[in-house]
């Protein structure tokens, strides 16, 4: 054992690790010529509350990472062609599956919305669809029968045959998969609300959990994970303490938009004053989301094929590539 740790200091971290890490200025020179199809009033619009995102960043990040997954798509097209050859058969369009994980707050749903809108403007004009894993959550009514509504976005508060059974189905090459749909608004699934997706080229997958693995049969069992319908998966990723000012930064300044509507699920909040609401928005964070980050989320990073890394001020400043 002391032979072996002798032999494995000889190898410093970066020797070892399945990554290379490139600065923002390194990997927007991988841009190449690929050109920049968004405008900065696009952008804006694409972007969520409280996560600032500029075209530059767009430009140096994002653009390159398109290029990157043309190549991928590209080679994952052949690869499948070439299967169906071997076996015979002419099977029908298997869409390329993109997954997003990271933290609450972390900036997820921008990161998505501004990949799907340059995905779907290269030159073939690929249909590229866009689903959250909240709409997989059990109905609120579930989770308080259950006694989970303070679980709410960790693993057992999903649907997770459901949402298997929307990737299998998509992967078969379905017509018309549906999928439910979430409101933020109401804080819940809404009944008989669903999103339809009709075999696109690209669809990207995000949520807090998408990387999650259970713990493996001792008799060899197949146990599906959302992560094996996935061609190639991103984490965004964040300091604790920078998540944390995020997320009460977002919550205080909901209290002050969205909060105020009446019918709003979280509209209590916007009554209280400011340091119960401070409280509160801080109660939230360390007894569900730093949790569900600690045990559930952040554990999963090692398993993406990219990781973007954030700095205090939103930008990304780090790319960490998967080696092949």
């Amino acid at each position: 054992m002391v032979a072996m740790e002798h032999s494995l200091n000889r190898f410093t971290e970066d020797d070892l690790s399945p990554y290379r890490v490139f600065t923002e200025a390194e990997w927007a020179k991988l841009r190449a010529d690929t050109p920049m199809t968004l405008t900065a009033t696009e952008v804006r619009r694409l972007q969520s509350l409280n996560d600032p995102v500029s075209i530059a960043q767009v430009e140096s990040i994002l653009l390159p990472l398109s290029r990157l997954l043309a190549y991928y798509v590209e080679a994952t097209q052949q690869l499948h062609r070439a299967t169906s050859r071997f076996l015979g058969r002419n099977d029908v369009k298997n869409p390329f599956v993109i997954g997003i994980a990271g933290s609450v707050a972390v900036g997820k749903s921008t990161t998505a919305r501004l990949l799907q809108a340059l995905l779907a403007r290269w030159p073939a004009s690929p249909k590229v669809d866009l689903v959250t894993t909240d709409g997989f959550l059990y109905p609120n009514a579930v989770l308080e029968a259950e006694g989970l509504m303070r679980r709410k976005g960790f693993p057992e508060s999903y649907d997770r045959a459901t949402l298997l059974k929307f990737l299998s189905d998509l992967k078969a090459g379905r017509r018309h998969v549906r999928a439910p749909v979430y409101s933020h608004f109401y804080y819940d699934v809404m009944p008989g609300q669903f999103v339809t997706v009709d075999r696109p080229d690209i669809l990207i997958l995000e949520g807090l959990n998408v990387l999650q693995t259970t713990n493996l049969p001792r008799d060899g069992k197949e146990v599906p994970f959302v992560s094996d319908f996935f061609d190639f998966s991103i984490y965004i990723d964040a300091e604790e303490d920078v998540l944390h000012e995020w997320y009460v930064s977002r919550f205080m300044r909901l209290r002050e938009t969205a909060f105020r509507d009446p019918g709003s699920y979280f509209n209590k909040y916007s009554k209280v004053d400011d340091d119960e609401a401070l409280a509160i928005a801080e109660g939230l964070w360390n007894e569900i989301n730093l949790v569900n980050l600690r045990e559930n989320i952040l554990p999963t990073r090692p398993r993406a094929d990219l990781i973007l890394r954030k700095a205090d001020t939103h930008a990304i400043n780090e790319v960490r590539l998967r080696k092949l």
